[in-house]
């Protein structure tokens, strides 16, 4: 029976939970802003700790492969793969995106009527989107996407879309009127539906280079000189 350990650092949620094949044994979770490079380790060990398992014991860990925060996502890159080289284990990477729409999906009854559309908030109007239906097959594939008045007009007049995530108030401001969308509050990313999706990859052997891993940042990082430190 594998144990997996998952970790979702792609926000300001810190999360880890501990799954012997579809049964979660325990979790833990932060949500503040900056910890998880203080905190990560400590929430590992205690999560094991308190469900008397072993690091020897793991069968493969798996991330929040983004996209996401910068920080975040490359704190939670390093974790999963300094613990699988340490281990020789599989690493396994899940879609941030995957993660909080499967939450959606658990939740509520009939969810073959709804297309699902989570949103991580990006710079301004944008956003990093896609649109799955209930079985997570992208109807939409994932993007950054500049949020407008236009956005998924065609598909929601088409059928009910749920939004949700940290970029969904952007869309909402502009959509709340529109019969066919959905908004949802206080969707976070969470390590538990991480493992939820990796136990299904685990079982069909997708597995992550752990020497070449990096997370899907889908733009490159955008970084800014300190006013400080500019050539005069």
């Amino acid at each position: 029976m594998p144990l997996l350990l998952a970790l979702e650092t792609s926000s300001t949620v810190c999360s880890v939970a501990l799954y012997k094949e579809e049964r979660l044994l325990g979790s833990a979770e932060l949500q503040i802003e900056k910890s998880h490079s203080s905190h990560i380790t400590v929430m590992i060990t205690q999560v094991l700790s308190n469900c008397s398992v072993e690091l020897g014991q793991l069968s493969a860990v798996a991330v929040s492969g983004g996209p996401g925060s910068y920080t975040g996502l490359r704190i939670g890159s390093s974790t999963a793969k300094g613990l699988c080289y340490a281990l020789d284990i599989p690493l396994i990477e899940v879609s941030t995106l995957y993660g909080l729409a499967a939450q959606v999906i658990e939740a509520i009854p009939n969810p073959e009527r709804f297309l699902f559309c989570p949103m991580v908030d990006a710079r301004r109007m944008e956003v990093y989107t896609c649109l799955l239906n209930h079985k997570l097959e992208e109807v939409v594939p994932i993007a950054p996407v500049v949020i407008s008045e236009e956005f998924l007009t065609e598909k929601l007049s088409q059928q009910q879309i749920i939004f949700f995530g940290s970029g969904a108030g952007k869309l909402k401001a502009l959509k709340e009127d529109v019969p066919n969308a959905l908004f949802l509050e206080a969707v976070l990313p969470s390590a538990k539906p991480i493992g939820r999706l990796a136990l299904q990859k685990y079982q069909q052997a997708q597995f992550e280079d752990v020497a070449y891993y990096e997370p899907f940042y889908l733009k490159e990082v955008y970084i800014t000189t300190p006013t400080k430190n500019k050539a005069k």
